[in-house]
């Protein structure tokens, strides 16, 4: 999200929903971060701790099939995919960052079930680092909103 949209999520309300994580272990330091700042937002937007389910799974291919588990139950209202892919020396780096997101947006569209993807794709860790606060937060933010929308839209 950008810096002036921010603005206009202080109405965010999240008391009535339910959000699904999925958490990829791989870079497990990171991810743990990004879900830890996903957890405390979406508390902060109103979304009861009883109402957040967090699954982890090995890495960010496997993200997009425990998505579409949760997508399937019916029992939420948004979900939200965390991982961090760091660049490597090898091709795998673009394949696991192509097919997890593209798998992400598939299961989104085919469940029209609002998914925020926060999968770092970074080039070292100490850019995941930086980003871990930010992007845990902005991921929450963005599931509560579309949530709403969605619920509005219908």
């Amino acid at each position: 999200m950008q810096g002036s949209d921010k603005g206009n999520l202080a109405g965010l309300n999240g008391e009535h929903l339910r959000v699904g994580i999925v958490r990829a272990r791989f870079n497990d330091s990171v991810t743990a971060g990004l879900r830890e700042a996903c957890v405390a937002e979406l508390t902060a937007l109103g979304v009861p701790p009883d109402h957040i389910r967090s699954v982890d799974v090995p890495g960010a291919l496997e993200v997009p099939v425990a998505l579409q588990a949760m997508a399937a139950s019916g029992d939420y209202d948004a979900l939200v995919a965390l991982g961090c892919i760091i660049r490597g020396e090898t091709y795998h780096f673009e394949l696991v960052a192509n097919e997890s997101g593209a798998g992400v947006t598939r299961v989104s569209l085919d469940s029209r079930l609002p998914i925020a993807n926060a999968i770092l794709t970074v080039e070292n860790p100490m850019q995941a680092e930086a980003r871990i606060e930010e992007k845990g937060r902005d991921a929450a933010r963005v599931a509560v909103e579309m949530a709403l929308l969605l619920k509005e839209l219908k």
